[in-house]
């Protein structure tokens, strides 16, 4: 799987961490940035670099990571591009019900909350959760595509 990854200055080394982690186990890596420690760097900057990235890749269903200080941030930018649906999730439960329930494409993280292990197991979540495709959630995202 492709999976695109993107993260501020906060969230450099978690990073670099999941992407080493991610690589070892098959996966392809697109590294949107930052790819050195700049404590002036702005969150949205790379946010839209990777969703850019990721909506732009000829990928069926492409995903990506995001990781900022609180992963707050980089999610409001996430969700400002239409198809997008990032999700923060700090445990496998709410990994689990943003792929299963949401269909989320984005996983956001905390830098600051989130030990390495413990993003292992979320992704590891994230990524083998199949979008459950029942009628509610399939409306619910529809009803997300057509907001304004």
């Amino acid at each position: 799987m492709k999976l695109f990854l993107g993260s501020d200055h906060n969230g450099l080394e978690l990073k670099r961490q999941i992407s080493e982690y991610l690589e070892r186990l098959g996966h392809e890596v697109v590294d949107e940035g930052n790819s050195k420690l700049d404590p002036n760097d702005d969150f949205p900057l790379f946010a839209s670099r990777t969703v850019t990235a990721m909506l732009a890749s000829e990928e069926v269903d492409p995903k990506g990571i995001l990781i900022c200080g609180s992963g707050q941030g980089m999610c409001m930018a996430a969700n400002r591009f239409k198809g997008i649906r990032a999700a923060l999730c700090w445990n496998v439960a709410e990994a689990r019900a943003a792929r299963n329930d949401d269909n989320s494409n984005i996983l956001c993280l905390s830098a600051k909350s989130t030990k390495p292990k413990q993003a292992e197991d979320i992704i590891n979540v994230w990524i083998n959760t199949v979008f459950a495709d029942a009628p509610r959630f399939k409306r619910r995202l529809k009803e997300l595509d057509n907001l304004t």
